[in-house]
C-alpha cells in the first residue's frame, strides 16, 4: 500500500484517510488483487492473514473468488481498519491492529500476502516483515505480496514525477522510483531469499487505469494520500507541475485518459 503501513496507528478518522486512499491508487489496487490471487492459485477453504490490509483491497477479492475459511486483516492502522470493517461484513473477516514486522499472529495460515506495503518499510524492516510473514505461514505454506513499480510502467505516478522533474531537476530525490529501490523482480527475490523462502518467482501484474478526464487524474493529488512533495508545493508551483503534467498525458477527445498501472508481484513457499 503507498500507505504508511510502518506508522504508528493512526488516529486520523477512517472518512478521513481511507476514503482519500480510494481515489489516489485504492481504486487501480482493487483491479491488481484479482489478478494476483489467480495466479497464486490457493485451494478454497485456506486461512489467509493479509499484512497492511488496508482498506480491504485484497480483502475482499479473496472473499469474492477464493472461498476462504478465514481471513485475518492486520494494519497499524486504525483508521484503515475501521475504514475496511465498514466496507466488508463478513464473518470470515477479523482484524488486528499491528505492525508487519512484529505481526500479533501465530504459525497457522496457508496463505500469507501483502499488497502494497513492503516498499513503505526501512530496509531493516522490510526483512523483518519479509521473516514474519514467513513466520506466520504453516510449512509448505504461501507467501506472497505485489508492489507498484515506481520506476517503470505506474504510468500515473511517472507522469507526475517526469513532469515535476522538469520543472525542477533536484525533485529525483524524492521521486518514487528512487526511493523505493525494492520494487523491481531482482530486489524482491533478494529479500524473499533472505527470509528463508523457496520456490521463488516474479511477475509483471498490468491493469488499466482510465480516468474519466483531467480532474479525476489530478485532485487525488490534492489529496493527502499523495507524495508529501505534492502536497508541500506552493500554489504556483502547483500549478506549472499540474499543466506539466497535462500536456505529457494522452488525452482522448472525449477527455478520458487511458494509462497502464504495472504491480510487480512475488511468491515464496515456506
Amino acid at each position: 500500500m503507498e500507505i504508511d503501513n510502518n506508522l504508528s496507528v493512526d488516529p486520523t478518522p477512517a472518512t478521513e484517510r481511507g476514503e482519500e486512499y480510494e481515489p489516489y491508487t485504492g481504486r487501480w489496487s482493487r483491479l491488481v488483487a484479482p489478478e494476483f490471487l489467480r495466479w497464486l492459485a490457493i485451494p478454497t477453504a485456506a486461512h489467509w492473514l493479509d499484512v497492511g490490509c488496508g482498506t480491504g483491497a485484497l480483502i475482499q477479492a479473496i472473499l469474492d473468488r477464493w472461498s476462504p475459511s478465514e481471513v485475518v486483516g492486520v494494519d497499524p492502522s486504525s483508521s484503515y481498519i475501521a475504514y475496511a470493517r465498514r466496507a466488508i461484513r463478513d464473518r470470515r473477516v477479523r482484524y488486528e491492529v499491528g505492525k508487519g514486522e512484529s505481526l500479533p499472529v501465530s504459525s497457522s495460515y496457508d496463505a500469507v500476502v501483502s499488497g502494497l506495503v513492503l516498499n513503505v518499510l526501512s530496509p531493516a524492516n522490510q526483512l523483518k516483515a519479509a521473516r514474519e510473514m514467513v513466520r506466520a505461514a504453516r510449512v509448505g505454506g504461501s507467501v506472497a505480496s505485489y508492489v507498484w513499480d515506481y520506476a517503470g510502467e505506474m504510468q500515473m505516478l511517472r507522469h507526475f514525477w517526469d513532469a515535476a522533474t522538469i520543472l525542477d531537476p533536484r525533485v529525483r530525490e524524492n521521486d518514487e522510483g528512487a526511493c523505493f529501490p525494492l520494487c523491481h523482480p531482482d530486489a524482491l527475490t533478494a529479500l524473499f531469499r533472505r527470509a528463508g523462502l523457496s520456490a521463488i518467482e516474479t511477475r509483471a501484474i498490468d491493469v488499466p487505469t482510465v480516468f474519466r478526464d483531467f480532474d479525476d487524474f489530478w485532485l487525488p493529488f490534492l489529496s493527502d494520500q499523495a507524495p508529501a512533495y505534492a502536497r508541500s508545493l506552493p500554489d504556483d508551483h502547483r500549478a506549472a507541475v499540474r499543466e506539466q503534467v497535462r500536456a505529457t498525458l494522452p488525452i482522448a477527445a472525449d477527455g478520458t485518459i487511458s494509462l497502464t498501472a504495472r504491480a510487480w508481484a512475488i511468491r515464496g513457499v515456506r
